[in-house]
């Protein structure tokens, strides 16, 4: 077990530039360009013509930059591109090949056989399912083929037609003219279209315990990435056995995007993502821009820490101990339990975090419509029990709460999680233990933003500045703590 280095903290936000929709198109566009004009690049004349074609479709890689099409609206695109073709009458067969090639190339090969042998363990021939998966990926990462070919495809073709022949104001119109059009027609389609963002809660959170704790500890695991529905096909007798002992919560939904970095940081603020500023994975600017329960705990002498991999770093800074995310699927569970063993041993935390990722990585690797997801969240029992048994061997249950959750569900394709289509937006919680009610199940809808809140009320202290969440009160028995 190995704590991130300082190389893989880098290389983390290196891949999220690639990894993340909005980032890998312009840079995939750019890219392509060059090769395609590799000979041409220590050309005077070459960069007379392609400095204005490279302005004049800034605009609409930007656009396609500031709008996802995700889902039902990634099909706009393909009539976007059938609406050039008929109208520009022009395909660059060079782009064509290039772009798709490249593309196929970098996610099925490279990403989903290469890197995902090298970091996670899996098989060599990869490739023969993961090209099914990018083709069936609904989500607006760089592994959604039906978004990204077509964005990339509009903007390669939009500079070939302008450097192909000396430009003049009727090419140079049709362009700004096709532009306008697509931008406003992409407005529209997400005015009418894009509904399924969640609506979250918007007072300031109003229960406070300010009476004694209900817990001494918490401890909350979160098992990265797991479907709800495949959560409840699985056989997990340990975990069953332990949300009858407690409250279970059959209606908890993430955040908008539905990404790791992103639901961490409403899950730990109680903030939607436009409060605590983390809109992806890809984190621009470190850390939130609200309070975590962290800062909560640390200002009431108390101790908390979250045991993750190394792009939680970006949101919470210090307070995660990391853990390397270059390991075999069989193996990144256990090292993350043995990290957070080492913290209960060595900070005696009142709050721990623990992140758990090969559920995660194995929807992403293998997809989680197959066998081999439910089979892993049965693992993850065995380890769960483990793990807790380890913990009250030691004494570290003792008045505790135990909190089980995932931080968003995982879609079709690559494990798609990002933008809430089936299997993505609803989560399995459920709570335990010291001051936990027995044998509830609340059907109510709930959010994970209310763990935070929920965390300051068992162990006694505000909710952090920032936090709309609701405490979970429908768990909560006062005569348990």
């Amino acid at each position: 077990m190995k704590p991130a280095s300082k190389f893989e903290i880098v290389a983390a936000r290196c891949w999220n530039v690639l990894n993340e929709g909005k980032s890998f198109h312009p840079v995939f566009v750019l890219g392509v360009f060059f090769l395609l004009h590799a000979l041409e690049l220590g050309s005077g004349e070459f960069w007379g013509r392609a400095l204005p074609a490279l302005l004049l479709t800034a605009t609409l890689v930007v656009l396609f930059v500031r709008y996802d099409f995700p889902l039902k609206l990634r099909w706009a695109l393909w009539g976007f591109l059938a609406v050039f073709v008929l109208v520009f009458r022009f395909v660059d067969a060079g782009a064509l090949a290039l772009a798709l090639g490249l593309y196929v190339f970098f996610t099925v090969f490279f990403w989903g056989t290469f890197y995902y042998h090298l970091r996670t363990g899996a098989p060599k021939t990869n490739f023969v399912r993961f090209w099914r998966l990018v083709l069936e990926n609904p989500d607006s990462t760089s592994g959604n083929f039906l978004e990204q070919a077509p964005k990339a495809l509009l903007a390669l073709f939009t500079l070939e037609y302008l450097i192909q022949e000396p430009l003049n104001a009727g090419r140079i119109s049709l362009v700004l003219i096709f532009t306008a059009a697509l931008g406003m027609a992409s407005y529209l389609i997400h005015r009418k279209f894009f509904d399924w963002k969640p609506v979250y809660p918007t007072e300031p959170t109003r229960d406070v315990n300010d009476g004694a704790p209900l817990a001494e500890r918490v401890i909350v695991v979160v098992i990265d990435g797991c479907r709800l529905d495949r959560f409840r096909e699985a056989e997990k007798p340990y975990l069953q056995k332990m949300m009858a002992s407690g409250t279970v919560y059959e209606s908890v939904e993430t955040v908008y995007p539905a990404r790791t970095v992103v639901c961490f940081s409403s899950m730990l603020t109680g903030a939607a993502p436009e409060r605590h500023g983390i809109a992806s994975n890809l984190v621009l600017k470190l850390g939130l821009r609200v309070e975590s329960i962290f800062d909560v705990l640390r200002r009431r002498g108390k101790v908390g820490r979250l045991v993750g991999i190394a792009h939680l770093i970006d949101a919470f800074g210090d307070d995660v101990a990391s853990v390397t995310s270059v390991a075999h699927n069989d193996k990144i569970d256990q090292n993350l339990i043995a990290a957070a063993r080492r913290e209960l041993e060595s900070h005696d935390p009142d709050l721990l975090v623990l992140q758990l990722l090969a559920v995660d990585q194995n929807g992403h690797t293998r997809g989680t419509y197959y066998p081999e997801y439910v089979e892993r969240i049965e693992i993850t029992d065995g380890l769960i029990e483990e793990f807790m048994g380890w913990c009250e061997e030691r004494g570290y249950l003792q008045n505790a709460a135990v909190i089980l959750m995932a931080d968003h569900g995982q879609g079709r394709g690559i494990g798609a999680h990002g933008h809430l289509s089936e299997g993505e937006r609803f989560v399995p919680f459920a709570m335990w233990g010291s001051g936990i009610a027995q044998g509830r199940v609340v059907s109510d809808p709930r959010s994970i933003l209310d763990l935070a809140p929920t965390i300051g009320c068992l162990l006694g202290v505000e909710p952090p500045k920032g936090s709309t969440g609701r405490v979970l009160t429908e768990a909560l028995d006062r005569e348990r703590s």
